[in-house]
């Protein structure tokens, strides 16, 4: 007999992705259930970049403090494009976070399950998922002795997820064309080739006896090992991960002296690409990597999975609510799809670029790369595409801030001096009046948040409405109508918001 149980928004895993959407429904008040088959988090460090952009975000939660007091000291050092040697640099894009922080992927997990908790919902470990159906009025999950009633599902359970295998959706792309080994490691002795401290990736990078190799020290005789060879291509995923398999590769390029103490734990992975063409079918939304996978290159997987959530839980809260608009849920797919289909396309230039035995004219081909990279402008962009900072949504408006992300600037309000990063804590939209432009009979509909405040700098426009993910959706720079014309232009935004 099955336990019955009813919520509002059931979500399949309890990675970072899922768990930060727990957390922005939780904080809207929506009902949240997560299911993760896995009895407890496994404290590996894979997947522990965040990119400037996804700091931005969490650090508008007020998630981002917690995460760096867990967080290992390091060098600030710039991000990378295909682990070429320049480092990326995004200052230009007027960000506090210019850095990639690097922080294990289950601390980051960690955090954010005790604020998801915290903020109401419910997280259920050791229940995998083992059936999905939707009607028109909602989904019925099943998974170890529970079936869980809800209006809507999002599978959030990795690239190689349950719920959309349930469903039968494809998953079209390009199959992996080698497997590599992220091990996390404690050596017992080292040589003079173990790198004993973090700086950008390429001088972490090595290649001898036929293997490629990084090897990234994380504090006393912890290290994160990652390699691979081409002659091992066809290894199966599955297969065993031994000892020997790890010595082997990490005496050929570190020498004998190097020695292996011990395996936390390990994984393979692969190069394989692949997309979810949609990334809603019906009562079943998909976020992280059960929408889309991609060869880890330049730590984009994680970045890209918290902010499909955070593109999601606003507009997923307020249809549950009843307060989105027709379209709303649409345009999360609308939105996100080109950013990971962006995402895809990079990693896979980044793919070839990096190939550990290039061809010459590979060869050639990156030294004309790494020759671009010392140009201001083309490491800019890489740098705003790496980062997620240069990221601008396709919405309708004719300011020319429309759809894009606001940088954290330094306000005062009758309440004294804040920064723009701390009005989002409550997951509402910002209506951010910097000239008195918004009328004081304005009425503003539930979870939009009236701001009025003086600027330290010029941010292009007098009056903006933010979205709750940071978007700005209208602005003026103040040859609007103060009147009907400006209510009715607030009002449509708002529409699109809620």
């Amino acid at each position: 007999m099955l336990a019955e149980i009813e919520t509002e928004v059931v979500v399949a895993g309890a990675g970072p992705t899922g768990l930060m959407l727990a957390y922005e429904l939780a904080l809207a008040g929506v009902e949240t259930l997560v299911l993760e088959k896995l009895p407890q988090r496994v404290e590996q460090v894979k997947g522990g970049g965040i990119q400037p952009r996804t700091a931005e975000l969490l650090e508008s939660r007020g998630l981002l403090e917690p995460l760096l007091q867990r967080g290992a000291s390091r060098e600030p050092v710039g991000g990378h494009f295909a682990a070429l040697p320049v480092p990326l640099d995004c200052a230009p894009w007027k960000t506090r976070h210019p850095f990639p922080i690097g922080i294990p992927q289950w601390q980051i997990e960690e955090v954010l399950e005790e604020r998801a908790i915290a903020a109401g919902a419910r997280v259920l470990r050791g229940t995998a998922v083992s059936g999905a159906e939707s009607d028109d009025d909602g989904v019925v999950v099943t998974a170890d002795g529970l079936r869980v009633r809800a209006r809507y599902l999002v599978a959030c359970d990795g690239g190689h997820s349950t719920v959309r295998k349930l469903l039968g959706l494809p998953f079209p792309g390009r199959p992996g064309t080698h497997q590599a080994v992220l091990a996390d490691i404690r050596l017992s002795a080292v040589s003079s080739l173990v790198p004993q401290q973090m700086g950008h990736i390429s001088s972490v990078m090595r290649q001898a006896g036929g293997y490629w190799a990084m090897l990234v020290p994380l504090g006393g005789d912890r290290y994160r090992f990652t390699f691979g060879r081409a002659d091992r291509a066809d290894i199966d995923r599955d297969t065993p991960i031994t000892h020997e398999e790890i010595t082997a590769a990490l005496q050929a390029v570190y020498g004998h002296e190097t020695a292996l103490g011990a395996v936390d734990n390990s994984s393979r992975f692969s190069d394989a690409t692949r997309q979810l063409e949609h990334y809603r079918a019906g009562r079943v939304l998909f976020a992280g990597d059960a929408a889309h996978i991609h060869p880890p290159l330049g730590g984009q997987g994680l970045n890209l999975g918290i902010q499909d959530a955070i593109n999601l839980g606003w507009k997923l809260a307020a249809t549950v609510q009843g307060r989105a608009p027709s379209g709303l849920l649409d345009s999360y797919h609308v939105e996100r799809h080109p950013v990971g289909a962006q995402v895809l396309h990079h990693t896979s230039a980044q793919r070839v670029l990096a190939d550990p035995r290039p061809s010459e004219d590979v060869a050639a081909l990156r030294d004309i790369f790494i020759d671009l990279l010392r140009l201001p402008d083309a490491n800019r962009h890489l740098a705003g595409l790496m980062s997620g900072l240069s990221l601008r949504y396709e919405l309708s408006g004719e300011h020319p801030l429309t759809g894009q992300r606001m940088p954290d600037a330094e306000l005062v309000t009758e309440a004294g001096p804040t920064r723009l990063s701390t009005l989002f804590g409550s997951g509402h939209a910002v209506l951010l009046d910097l000239a008195g432009t918004v009328p004081a009979d304005l009425r503003l509909p539930p979870r939009v948040d009236l701001v009025r405040a003086k600027c330290t700098t010029d941010l292009g426009a007098v009056a903006l409405l933010i979205r709750p993910d940071g978007y700005v959706c209208w602005a003026t720079d103040g040859s609007a109508d103060c009147g009907d014309t400006l209510l009715s232009a607030i009002a449509d935004s708002l529409a699109r918001v809620h």
